[in-house]
């Protein structure tokens, strides 16, 4: 068993801690709000006070965090992981950063600190079970190195060198939130057309966006939409995949028209309701313009 500090106790990160402790690592967890770390201490973690602490004589890091400058915060600030990194620690981000933020922080560790980048699929429910899909970016050997502890995890696949990880993350939440917007539209218009909603999404799950059907459709049948994939960090994820379609140079339209819906429904209040709830802005759109048009 491997001595791990995990710094990032959100909705996520709770329940991938408690499944190392659970596993039988031993654990150290920090957390900006302290109290989040009380469930897990029961459990057998010792609570750091901060991340330099949290990662004394630590063999793995694992960042689980929001927004790249909160890892930026939690490995160079004050009290930071590059203060007292342990010899040979290996760093494991979990977060959705992008591969260039994930490369930029990598290039100014300390000497001897491993990078690998492991985002993940999945929401509260596969990182409570252990399910979660997760995409690793590394070397053939540093991903043998981390594999055993991944899998406590969910299912690492390898994909690629240094930042590919961070990359296929932002490739998986593009067709994700894509496809939810694709939903709240396909909804509308069947409302349009007069079809019954239920029967509506009963056929749209045998669809090809048949995943996100199933996984959201009962939140568009009761118009409740409790969070297990906050709006908010949704649409930082589709800032992220925009900033890169920029860089490169390139167009995409459907990326573009799902980011704009993203944006409106955060601008509108949904930010710490689930993703899904785009829908409910789609819908709620529509039918202001037919009020306008009427």
């Amino acid at each position: 068993m491997s001595k791990i500090a995990f710094l990032g106790l959100g909705m996520m990160g709770s329940q991938m801690a408690r499944r190392l402790i659970d596993a039988g690592h031993d654990v150290t967890v920090w957390n900006r709000t302290a109290e989040r770390a009380e469930p897990l201490a029961l459990l057998g973690a010792e609570v750091a006070t901060t991340p330099a602490a949290a990662v004394d004589g630590a063999e793995f890091v694992v960042t689980m965090l929001a927004r790249p400058d909160a890892v930026d915060a939690v490995l160079f600030g004050v009290d930071g992981v590059a203060t007292a990194p342990a010899p040979g620690l290996v760093w494991i981000d979990m977060s959705t950063i992008g591969p260039d933020e994930f490369r930029g922080f990598a290039a100014r560790l300390p000497e001897g600190v491993t990078p690998v980048d492991a985002p993940v699929r999945g929401s509260v429910p596969e990182a409570t079970s252990g399910r979660l899909q997760i995409y690793v970016g590394a070397s053939d050997d540093d991903f043998r190195l981390v594999q055993p502890l991944l899998s406590s995890l969910g299912q690492p696949r390898h994909v690629g060198p240094s930042g590919a990880g961070a990359a296929t993350k932002m490739v998986v939440n593009l067709a994700l939130v894509a496809s939810m917007v694709i939903l709240g539209e396909a909804t509308v218009l069947a409302d349009v057309l007069g079809l019954d909603r239920s029967t509506t999404l009963d056929v749209l799950a045998d669809s090809p966006i048949g995943p996100t059907v199933r996984a959201k459709g009962a939140n568009l049948e009761a118009s409740e939409y409790p969070p297990s994939f906050k709006l908010l960090l949704a649409t930082k994820d589709m800032m992220l995949v925009d900033r890169a379609i920029r860089d490169a140079g390139i167009e995409l339209p459907t990326a573009g028209a799902a980011r704009q819906w993203m944006e409106t429904a955060l601008a509108e209040g949904a930010g710490d309701r689930d993703f899904s709830a785009v829908a409910a802005t789609i819908a709620e759109h529509a039918r202001l313009e037919r009020v306008s048009e009427g």
